[in-house]
């Protein structure tokens, strides 16, 4: 039973409303005074608080100073005779939940209670009542997919339904859960049979890690516009809705879109191919001084800034450009330092954060804690977001006029089922794709490229394959197979096939003048 506190001066003409209240299940206590309100304040629990702004001795105003003081989470609602702005504010100013003008209603009172102590339940029962009511149709298009855009479509309703179904705190996340497994398993399989084929007929395939320079990049420079390409590694879709609402200060959303990464899901392939708008084995080929081998020890993308070169020589591009690697928190100061200085018309800049994050949670017991779930993890990007450099970077941007293409090389998946392989000494160390030769999977549910060349990727020996995870499986070894299962189980991790992973933001951002 929910408990309320009225406070009135006039506490026995508002008897009939006092009984009504008791009528619909609430247990009402009156005051008809501020100080006497104060002080039942402290000393009990109340879910809300009526209080009347003008009475004798303490005001409601300052009763409400005091209240607030005791319990600053407890709403309050102020109900006043007067329409005076400056009495608005100061009321607002002390954090009050709403406000009622006098005379009220019944109702008013009922749908106050209703907004300050019911409202996520009420909200939960709705959400919940329009997913059941949602999901077949969301069946249906799993079943029916047949194009990419279709299946973009999927996840953008799945990641819908994931952040409101979170918000409301609902009992059908294990069924949203088991649907989102039902689209993974449906999406790689439409991988399967397309993946090869965009690369033999180019012309009608989607918009690849290769196309985002020629779609997005090249278009805006030639308009005449100046531009940012900001690259966040491990940059999921649902990361992106978690923090739009912090861009819509200074920026307005000129195009939402979603581009399919290259397989691997893994930043030596799929940002390196951003950059240079070649497939891996291209890369190989034409530019051996900048492309690393799986088994080399040194960093896979020391070559980005020479990538970009490349590209926009073969596309006789002759625009300057910046570009700026952040992976701490100073030398993203510099750079919004720098920022005022920059004549270029193109300037990239390649953030890490993200990608730290997902592996120092695989590492940190703590950080696994504080990202448990989905839910979890976006909730943890939004605070670093909101609170680090990045967020003043990006307004910097704004705040000079620049176009903004926000994007990513690939994103994220949280692993859940360990699947056996076997390969040799040489085998690279990904949990979700292997290459190498001789490999042998006890799971049907992988993608096997055994030509990589005919998917525009190396292969360190001729005999070599590279084999891919679906869903949410991840691959283990022979050897300590139960700890390695158990240490990397509800990880994200990359480089496989999921919507998670290959289905990934590119967003065009306009300045706000």
């Amino acid at each position: 039973m929910s408990r309320i506190l009225w406070a009135d001066d006039e506490i026995d003409l508002l008897q009939p409303y006092i009984i009504f209240l008791q009528e619909k299940g609430y247990d009402v206590a009156t005051a008809n005074n501020g100080s006497d309100a104060v002080d039942m304040c402290q000393e009990q629990q109340f879910d809300i608080v009526f209080l009347d702004e003008n009475m004798p001795g303490m005001s409601g105003l300052e009763a409400l100073t005091e209240i607030k003081n005791a319990q600053p989470s407890l709403p309050v609602v102020m109900i006043t005779k007067s329409e005076e702005e400056n009495i608005m504010d100061m009321a607002i100013g002390e954090k009050i939940a709403d406000y009622l003008i006098k005379p009220v209603n019944p109702s008013q009172i009922l749908l106050t209670l209703k907004k300050h102590i019911h409202q996520r339940e009420i909200v939960q029962e709705h959400t919940d009542s329009n997913y059941r009511q949602e999901f077949s149709d969301i069946s249906y298009m799993i079943n029916t997919a047949t194009t990419l855009d279709e299946w973009m479509a999927i996840h953008r309703t799945l990641v819908r339904w994931d952040m409101d179904l979170q918000s409301a705190d609902s009992g059908m996340h294990e069924m949203l859960r088991m649907q989102r497994a039902e689209a993974n398993a449906a999406f790689a399989k439409f991988i399967a049979r397309n993946y090869e084929n965009w690369f033999k007929n180019g012309a009608n395939r989607p918009i690849l890690s290769t196309d985002v320079f020629k779609t997005k990049i090249f278009p805006a420079l030639d308009n005449g516009e100046k531009l940012f390409l900001v690259v966040i590694d491990n940059f999921r879709y649902d990361q992106w809705k978690a923090i739009q609402p912090l861009l819509s200060e200074f920026f307005t959303v000129e195009e939402e879109q979603m581009y399919c990464s290259i397989l691997p899901t893994a930043t030596q392939y799929a940002r390196n191919s951003i950059f240079s708008g070649l497939m891996p084995l291209q890369i190989q080929e034409m530019f051996p001084d900048y492309w690393v081998e799986e088994e080399d020890e040194e960093g896979k993308n020391l070559k980005e800034k020479e990538l970009i070169q490349t590209q926009l020589d073969r596309y006789r591009k002759r625009y300057q450009y910046t570009y700026n690697k952040i992976n701490e928190s100073d030398y993203c100061e510099k750079v919004i330092q720098k920022m005022r200085g920059i004549t270029s018309p193109l300037n990239v800049v390649v953030i890490n954060f993200i990608d730290m994050l997902s592996h120092s949670r695989t590492e940190s017991k703590m950080m696994r804690e504080l990202a448990s779930d989905e839910a979890a993890y976006r909730s943890l990007t939004l605070s670093w977001f909101q609170h680090s450099p990045t967020l003043r970077l990006l307004r910097s941007m704004a705040e000079q006029g620049y176009k903004v293409v926000l994007t990513t090389d690939h994103g994220t998946v949280r692993v859940q089922n360990p699947v056996l392989i076997i390969g040799d000494k040489n085998t690279n160390t990904n949990l979700r794709y292997k290459v190498g030769k001789s490999l042998s999977c006890k799971s049907k549910d992988v993608f096997v490229m055994e030509h990589p060349k005919q998917f525009g990727l190396p292969a360190p020996n001729v005999s070599s394959s590279y084999v891919y995870c679906t869903g949410s499986d991840f691959f283990g070894y022979p050897n300590n197979f139960n700890y390695y299962a158990q240490y990397y189980r509800d990880t994200f991790q990359h480089g496989g096939i999921s919507m998670e992973e290959m289905l990934i933001p590119l967003i065009t951002l306009e300045p706000k003048k």
